[in-house]
Formats: structure tokens, sequence, C-alpha cells
């Protein structure tokens, strides 16, 4: 366990009932660093934030936070800063109150509550809205508040679920620039919830991919995105066409890429043995940028090709071939 590591999670398992919610999940995520849980819904994400948070107790593994285990330990005392889905915001108290409350609850005097939400107000860009209250915020203001309530604690851990599910995308897109601005300015680690593989993509140095519970791939983001690990994953991430490769058209397969045609090396999602040879199944985003379509004789069969069929297709022409107008 690295005392260095914002968070550490060792064979982390939860269940509920016969549901099996989290199963042996093992991650770190180091300080200054932004970690993403990508997955469909009801793939176990939210469970893992909740047991980070100390609002679901494991049924086995362990929970460090800042190299300290607080496995069996209340959410109070765990020294994280959380950001939930919807805000949850106190109504009846100012934008300076709301962010000072997490500070007051842990026994911080009053004034150096306050002085602490300032700064953490004045990192989200929010420095003068002091005394509003949330029904005066529109929703990218009231996200932030909730976020310098979670700073303001100064907590090593930032814990964030789907925190920007609520807005409207033309906002979202607004705001992942600012997140990743300010994640690049704080000495904490950042474990982010999230389904949109955009958000992802956007914050997060390295991704988590769940499936039923369980971990199915990690690594630095564009890498994931470029190799997925099985059809599975592949075919979450999407825009990818799956492609076979049968017998007398593989004739060397790496354990993660497969040089097949223009365009390559391609991940190879699965492979299994025939009696005529080995067949793999690769996974490209093949579209509309990425082909080409051209006469016979113009050579471009020459060498490994792919022979493919189309079901449904939708001709436009480019943009330098509209009228002008």
């Amino acid at each position: 366990m690295s005392a260095a590591a914002a968070l550490t999670l060792s064979g982390l398992h939860k269940a509920f009932g016969t549901v099996q919610a989290v199963q042996n999940v093992s991650l770190t995520v180091a300080r200054g660093e932004t970690v993403a849980l990508l997955g469909p819904s009801g793939c176990g994400k939210s469970t893992v934030l909740r047991l980070v948070a100390g609002l679901e107790r494991p049924d086995a593994g362990t929970v460090a936070v800042g190299g300290r285990d607080v496995t069996r330990q209340p959410p109070e005392t765990r020294g994280v800063g959380l950001v939930f889905q919807d805000y949850a915001l106190f109504p009846h108290l100012s934008v300076l109150d709301n962010v000072a409350y997490g500070l007051r609850v842990r026994g911080v005097a009053r004034a150096a509550a306050q002085a602490q939400a300032r700064e953490a107000l004045a990192l989200v860009d929010l420095t003068g809205l002091d005394g509003r209250r949330p029904a005066q915020l529109s929703g990218g203001q009231a996200q932030r508040v909730a976020l310098a309530r979670a700073l303001a604690t100064r907590s090593p851990l930032l814990l964030l679920d789907e925190p920007m599910s609520n807005l409207d995308e033309r906002l979202r897109s607004d705001l992942r620039a600012g997140l990743r601005g300010l994640f690049a300015r704080i000495d904490a680690g950042v474990l982010l919830v999230t389904h949109d593989q955009r958000e992802a993509r956007a914050l997060a140095g390295r991704v988590v991919i769940l499936r039923a519970g369980a971990l199915v791939q990690a690594g630095p983001t564009e890498t994931v995105f470029a190799q997925p690990a099985t059809a599975w994953v592949a075919a979450f991430l999407g825009e990818r066409n799956l492609l076979p490769a049968g017998p007398g058209q593989v004739r060397h397969v790496p354990e993660t890429a497969l040089q097949l045609g223009p365009g390559g090396p391609w991940p190879v999602v699965a492979r299994q043995s025939t009696e005529s040879g080995l067949v793999v199944t690769v996974a490209h985003a093949l579209g509309p940028l990425t082909l080409t379509l051209s006469p016979r004789e113009a050579g471009l069969l020459a060498g490994n090709t792919l022979r493919l069929s189309v079901d449904e297709a939708q001709v436009r022409p480019l943009p330098d071939d509209r009228e002008q107008e």
C-alpha cells in the first residue's frame, strides 16, 4: 500500500442479496491523478464510490485513503470530498455557508471555515456569489458550489458521482474544460464515476471499465479507447465494427493488436482455434473518414486487403462538393 496514493482499493467485494454488485475490484488513484470509473448503468460504478465514501460497507477487501485504512470508519472521518449527482445543496443556506458546512461539521471554527470556503469558491470562479441562495444559481453555478464544498475540506481524495448528468450538453461541454484545468491545479486524487465516454476522455488520465461489478479493462484513457481488450469493451466504447479474419488471412497474431489492411494495427478482441486454423476478431473504428471508394484499376486492392459487404449505406457529398450559394 503506497502512502502517497490518494486511494488504494484491494480485493473489494459487495453483494446485495444474490446480486454481486462489486467483484474483486482493486485499483489505485495517485494524488494529482484523475481516474474515471466507466461502464453501463448497473455495472457497479456508484457502488464502488459509495464503498470508498463509507456509505456502504464492503463484504471483503480494504479501502485506504492517503495510505490510511478507512474500511471500517464512518464517512465523516475518511477525509474524502464527495460531489453527488444532485449536488445536495441546502436551500436555506447561502453559497458561503453551503461550502463551509462540511468544515463546520468537522469542528472547524466559523471564521476559519468561511475563509477556507472563500478560497474554494475562488478555485471554481465563484468569488462574489457568497450571499446567494441555491435557488438564485444557474445549473452550472450550483454544480461548482457543490464542487467547492468538496474542495474546501482539502481532502486528498475527491469523489464525483455523475457530476454533470443534470446539465444540458452545451453547459457540460463548457464545464469539462474548466474542470480539467481545476483538477490540474489541486493536489488531490480524483475518482470520477460516469457513463459518459466524452466526459471520461476529457477529464481522466486513466480509465477503469466495469462490467457486472468486475473490472474488465484499465489503463491510460487513449490506450483503452484505441485498444479494447474484449469484444464487449469494443462494443461498449462504440463507433467500432468487429471484423473477422480467418485462416489464410492471418499469418501472425500478437497478444493485443493485428496489422490487417490499411489503418492498423487493430485491437484483437477475440481469437478461436478451428480445424482450418486460427480465427481472430479485430475491432476498428471504421467510418466515413476512414473509407475511400476507388475503381479496382486504381491498384488499391494489392497487398493485405479486406473484402467487405455493406448492409446499409447513406451517401452524402463531402463539404467541398456542396453547391456554392
